[in-house]
């Protein structure tokens, strides 16, 4: 249920905090006293698109608070792990809206959120219904997901989305590949150039990525080869040479320890960097002695240098690059010298496909049939309490040609709320206080499936008759008893029938107009009920204890 609503600056509404009771309640208040601006900031929690016009003049932002606590938690916990958002404590579910003139944040248990996900999350919380979304009751669609509901058919409906994806998957497979146009012979050419050209290049990832560095040494060979000599004979190629006078040195190290022992721990590392010396001077002569000096070979590094970098500008901008493009001809040419086999295969999965969707299909149709008849009963019960006492009522199947997204079927509300009339479509139905009570007949049978927490009503008593809103009230507090029920109502009727009655006026305070919700009860409740029915005196107030004792009774 919801147990707290805060409201600042939205609208007439400059603060205002509610915590309503359970069971059914009913606001009333006079036209234009602000009773829309309540059912609007609860929309605004449920993620309804704000419009900074709603701001109340004067003010930079207003925000909305609403506290649900949830019997069951589980399926709103899962969607909030989901987006990372901390799951509800005690069972209490707390949303926030600022809305400011720049923009606006929407928060879940003090976590900013998506709007998406509010909506999402806002869409199992609360049903609201007014009179123009009556209509909503017309479409085959809505029709289909009142009787699915009434025949709790969550699991079956879940199987059937699984198959009816996985047959849709592999038919657009199979599809795909039949209406593609067959690889002409300049499609299967070109293919078989890139795979030849690469091929034939035969690049190995060693000489891809050592190419350049011999490409460089070959090139160079004569100046490296100028400068490593040099070095070589500068270390150990005269009597003058680095090596020369190490040695000496050595030689001079050996007479020292000789006189004196304790120096043949530091001069130890003389002996070390002639050995290094040695092989650095050997090495520079292997590396001249071994240098490619042959224009034959550099030409051909050249050349491959060349083959390489042409690859490269067609094909990849490296040679893995070149390597997955190889890879992507090889399959593409593949999957065209396979593709009758490969439609075999498709064609097969397609059939295996449909023939589970049709096992599916027929296991979700079995139970509409089975629970259209017991829905249309169900809803005559409350019909006829709401007035249509001579109505009839059906839900007819109407078989598809082929399975669709919801089913192998859809479905026709028929009612006759005349007797003597023949069965019509409810969008045939201009009425909309008629539709109005179809659609709280059709609430009051699914009372016991729907486990929405809050049922909103906002003035779908209107167009009816006292006696008929007398029973339309009735209606909505029995519903009072599986579901926190809100009704923003014109009628005394329905207003008497509240578990708890609210009642929002407007005020000038220091100037400026000013809403307040208040519940009302004794005296205050009777005063409201008189005003309800626009008159005054003994006989009103009996008027109004009658309707009272009704409620009570």
């Amino acid at each position: 249920m919801l147990s707290l609503l805060k409201i600042r600056n939205l609208a007439l509404v400059d603060e205002l905090t509610w915590e309503p009771e359970p069971g059914f309640l009913s606001i009333t208040g006079e036209t234009g006293a602000g009773k829309s601006v309540i059912m609007g900031g609860i929309a605004l929690t449920l993620g309804e698109r704000a419009d900074k016009g709603r701001i109340r003049s004067g003010e930079s932002q207003c925000s909305i608070e609403a506290v649900f606590h949830l019997s069951r938690t589980q399926m709103v916990d899962a969607i909030l792990e989901e987006a990372g958002v901390p799951p509800c404590e005690d069972g209490m579910l707390v949303i926030r809206r600022v809305i400011t003139a720049s923009g606006n944040k929407q928060f879940i248990n003090n976590t900013p959120v998506t709007l998406n996900l509010l909506r999402r999350i806002g869409g199992g919380l609360v049903d609201m219904h007014h009179p123009e979304a009556h209509r909503s009751l017309t479409s085959r669609e809505r029709q289909l997901e009142l009787l699915d509901a009434f025949a709790e058919n969550e699991a079956t409906l879940t199987a059937y989305a699984e198959a009816y994806r996985a047959w849709q998957d592999a038919r657009s497979a199979h599809r795909e590949l039949m209406e593609s146009e067959m690889a002409n012979e300049r499609e299967l050419d070109f293919l078989r150039h890139q795979v030849a050209e690469i091929e034939a290049a035969a690049f190995t990832a060693e000489e891809a990525a050592e190419l350049e560095a011999n490409w460089q040494r070959a090139r160079n060979a004569g100046r490296l080869r100028d400068t490593a000599l040099p070095m070589a004979h500068m270390i150990d190629g005269s009597d003058d040479s680095v090596l020369a006078r190490l040695r000496q040195l050595v030689r001079c190290a050996r007479d020292l320890e000789r006189l004196d022992a304790d120096c043949a721990t530091w001069l130890a590392p003389l002996a070390g960097v002639v050995g290094e010396l040695e092989d650095i001077a050997a090495n520079l002569q292997d590396y001249a002695d071994n240098l490619c000096g042959d224009p034959a070979e550099l030409a051909r590094l050249e050349e491959r240098i060349c083959t390489l970098d042409a690859l490269k500008r067609k094909y990849g901008a490296d040679f893995e690059a070149i390597q997955q493009h190889l890879a992507d001809c090889q399959a593409r040419l593949a999957a065209i010298d396979n593709r009758e086999e490969l439609l075999a295969i498709l064609a097969d999965k397609e059939c295996e496909r449909f023939a589970e969707l049709k096992i599916a299909a027929a296991a979700l149709s079995d139970t509409r049939r089975k629970a259209a008849p017991k829905l249309a009963e169900n809803f005559l019960q409350h019909a006829r309490q709401l007035g249509f006492r001579q109505s009839l009522f059906e839900v007819s199947l109407e078989p598809l040609q082929s399975p669709g997204p919801h089913g192998a079927e859809e479905v026709e509300f028929l009612f006759g709320p005349n007797p003597g009339e023949p069965l019509k479509e409810l969008r045939l139905i201009a009425s909309s206080g008629e539709l109005a009570r179809v659609m709280l007949a059709l609430k009051s049978a699914l009372a016991s499936m729907d486990d929405t927490p809050l049922l909103i009503f906002d003035e779908i008593d209107a167009n009816v008759g006292g006696e008929i809103a007398r029973a339309v009230g009735m209606k909505m507090r029995e519903l009072g008893h599986d579901h926190q029920v809100i009704s923003i109502t014109h009628f005394p009727q329905v207003a008497a029938l509240a578990n708890h009655h609210y009642l929002i006026a407007k005020s000038v305070c220091n100037g400026r107009t000013v809403s307040q919700l208040s519940q009302v009860s004794g005296d205050a409740r009777v005063e409201e009920l008189m005003r309800m029915l626009g008159t005054g005196g003994d006989a009103a107030r009996a008027h109004a204890l009658s309707l009272l004792q009704v409620g009570e009774k």
